[in-house]
C-alpha cells in the first residue's frame, strides 16, 4: 500500500464502503430510541436524587415536629412526606425504559430486600433482648444472621463476581 508523506497508514480490513456505513433499515430508529432512553435515564437519575436529597432532611423535619406537636394520628406529618415522596416516584419512573424489553429472569427474594434483611435483624435483637442478651451476646446473635445472610446471597455474589471476570477479560 502507498501512502503519501505524513497520511495515517490505514488497514485494508478497517476500510468499510459506503454500503458498510449506511445502517441497515430499521436499525436508525433502534440506535436513536437507546440514545434517548439514555439520556432521559440520566435526567431521571438525577432529578431522582436530587428529590432524595430534598426528603431526606423534610423527612427528619416531619418525624421531629411529629415527635413535639401532636397530631391527627401518630406520624402524621412523617408518613405525609412518604406519601410525597412515593407519589414523586412514581412521577419520575426512573426505570421506565425497560418495560418494553423482556423481563428478567432475576427475581429478588423477600428475604433478601432491604426491608427483609431489616425485619430479620431486628428478630434477632428482639430474641437476644426477651432473652436477657448483653451487648457480646447480641453481637455474636447479630454476627450469626449476617453470615447466613451471605450464605443466603452466594448465588448472586458469584453471578456478580463472574460478570466482572468476563469484563475483565474482554477490556
Amino acid at each position: 500500500m502507498v501512502r503519501a508523506e505524513g497520511q495515517p497508514q490505514v488497514n485494508d480490513e478497517a476500510r468499510m464502503t459506503n454500503d458498510e456505513l449506511i445502517p441497515s433499515r430499521g436499525r436508525p430508529d433502534e440506535r436513536w430510541r437507546f440514545l434517548r432512553d439514555v439520556v432521559v435515564f440520566q435526567l431521571k437519575m438525577f432529578l431522582d436524587n436530587v428529590r432524595d436529597l430534598v426528603l431526606m432532611p423534610v423527612s427528619l423535619g416531619a418525624a421531629l415536629i411529629d415527635f413535639i406537636l401532636k397530631g391527627e394520628r401518630e406520624g402524621a406529618r412523617f408518613y405525609k412526606v412518604l406519601r410525597w415522596g412515593s407519589h414523586s416516584e412514581d412521577v419520575i419512573d426512573v426505570y421506565s425504559a425497560i418495560k418494553h424489553h423482556e423481563p428478567g429472569d432475576f427475581k429478588v427474594s423477600p428475604a433478601y430486600t432491604v426491608d427483609g434483611v431489616i425485619a430479620r435483624l431486628e428478630g434477632v435483637v428482639a430474641r437476644e433482648v426477651e432473652k436477657g442478651g448483653t451487648a457480646a451476646s447480641i453481637k455474636s446473635a447479630m454476627d450469626r444472621a449476617i453470615d447466613q445472610l451471605h450464605a443466603g446471597t452466594g448465588g448472586a455474589r458469584d453471578a456478580v463476581v463472574r460478570t466482572a471476570d468476563k469484563l475483565r477479560e474482554k477490556l
